[in-house]
């Protein structure tokens, strides 16, 4: 959706939230698609723990990533990132709030956002 302010041309952010129960814990994603990219967060309370973000390269078959805030030892938002970045071409912000107990709940999660992204497209 494109919207002009004193005669220029821009894209407005829009909003996409769903949630889903995943390994017996309710996940929520809330997408904000931005001009040329988007904002993912994923967690199971508001919290804002991390930021990463990635983007495309022509110098590098893989996206450039970096954790912008955070615990540079949490490596699951740089991760995310950079698989969306790769797979959208977009430049993709990560905030990734849910606790690794277990190992299979982060493949879960992403297998989530990827069926999103199939479904909604036009979200991202």
């Amino acid at each position: 959706m494109s919207e002009t302010l004193n005669g220029a041309a821009f894209d407005a952010v829009t909003v996409h939230n769903f949630s889903e129960k995943i390994s017996e814990q309710v996940v929520h994603f809330h997408v904000m698609k931005l001009s040329g990219g988007f904002f993912l967060w994923v967690g199971s309370t508001p919290v804002l723990s991390n930021l990463a973000v990635s983007m495309s390269s022509k110098y590098d078959s893989m996206p450039l990533s970096t954790l912008v805030m955070g615990d540079p030892s949490d490596t699951a938002a740089n991760s995310l990132a950079q698989r969306l970045a790769k797979k959208t071409k977009k430049q993709v912000f990560v905030s990734y709030s849910i606790p690794m107990k277990d190992s299979s709940l982060g493949l879960l999660v992403e297998n989530r956002i990827k069926k999103e992204l199939e479904l909604h497209p036009e979200h991202f």
